[in-house]
């Protein structure tokens, strides 16, 4: 028996939305901050793919042992890889999971052991089950965990509701800690490759920040992108990390006013350019600002010591003082329990 789906298989993906939607077509899921995973299992070989199509395989064997272990033995299931730490999941510790030595690997799999939290059932027994509606997917999905997955603490079958009111609950219950919420047409098959019929709500935050520093757009002397900043427990302004959503004009018009302001060292803790993986070739090339002016951003994750990725300006902030933009903004938020959602 050999799997109906050929490697690499794009996984369905999601439309990025601000609302969730609402109607009695929609299935809700939590939105899990981690590694999308497509599982392939035939026979004894075990393959985990990534959303991009490459091997993940070799980065966790704890999952391929897990795996391994079920009494199914030919299967292809959608999920996400995330490493628990305490009550969330910590991203920093997945990326760390990325590591060439094979030595690493296997410490890292034992120190920093990873979870697969499955949500979808895409081929059992050598059939492909992607022509079908995700409510029946689902239903054999449920059946699969209860038989395939019981008492297997590596794998876990991500909760699903038809009630918006649960996926309001969720958010709720788990704040500034889930990473948002997955919608899913309950009538619809799989779509592979596709966003149709799949929606994202990303639960933002947002935070009062400095601008400590500017940087060009390339080739050009109009600003890109604002430098933020956020006053450590030391009073230092650690740079954080930036914002370019502001609009052509609007950077054309800001550059002048900014200009003007271009005063060393802008940063007083840690600066831009610094050893960090977010580090570019451009990372250095930036411009210090007196600490004066506040802007309010709105971001999905902060984690170590920076946003994750790129923030979304909202408002400037002229009534804020700049000294009251400290990093107990983005730490000391309310963190719920991730892994009651899994029990």
């Amino acid at each position: 028996m050999t799997i109906p789906l050929r490697r690499p298989y794009p996984p369905m993906e999601a439309q990025s939305v601000d609302d969730v939607p609402a109607g009695p077509e929609w299935q809700y899921e939590p939105k899990w901050d981690g590694f999308r995973c497509l599982v392939f299992r035939d026979g004894g070989k075990v393959e985990l793919q990534s959303k991009s199509g490459r091997s993940l395989t070799r980065y966790y064997p704890e999952l391929v042992q897990a795996i391994a272990a079920i009494k199914a033995t030919n299967f292809v299931l959608d999920g996400e890889i995330v490493v628990p730490h305490g009550k969330a999941f910590s991203f920093d510790d997945l990326l760390q999971r990325i590591h060439p030595a094979a030595s690493r690997v296997k410490k890292l799999s034992v120190e920093t052991p990873a979870l697969l939290i499955v949500f979808d059932l895409l081929a059992e027994n050598g059939k492909s089950l992607t022509t079908l509606a995700l409510d029946e997917r689902r239903m054999r999905l449920v059946t699969f965990a209860k038989i395939a997955l019981r008492g297997n603490k590596t794998i876990r079958l991500s909760p699903a509701t038809i009630k918006l009111a649960d996926a309001q609950k969720w958010l709720k219950q788990v704040g500034a800690t889930l990473d948002g919420i997955i919608a899913k047409r309950r009538d619809l098959p799989y779509q592979s490759g596709n966003r149709e019929g799949m929606r994202k709500i990303k639960n933002y935050r947002s935070a009062d920040c400095v601008v400590g520093g500017f940087r060009y757009n390339e080739g050009t002397k109009i600003i890109g992108s604002l430098l933020l900043g956020l006053y450590n427990e030391q009073g230092l302004l650690d740079h954080v990390g930036f914002t370019s959503s502001l609009k052509a004009e609007e950077k054309k018009a800001l550059t002048p006013k900014l200009e003007k302001l271009v005063k060393e060292p802008g940063f007083t803790g840690d600066k831009p350019g610094g050893p960090s993986r977010w580090a570019t070739k451009r990372s250095a090339e930036w411009k210090p600002l007196k600490p004066m002016l506040v802007v309010e951003v709105c971001y999905d994750h902060f984690t170590g010591g920076r946003f994750r990725h790129g923030t979304r300006l909202m408002r400037w902030r002229p009534d804020k003082s700049p000294k009251r933009c400290t990093i107990d903004q983005v730490t000391a938020q309310k963190k719920g329990d991730l892994m009651k959602l899994l029990k």
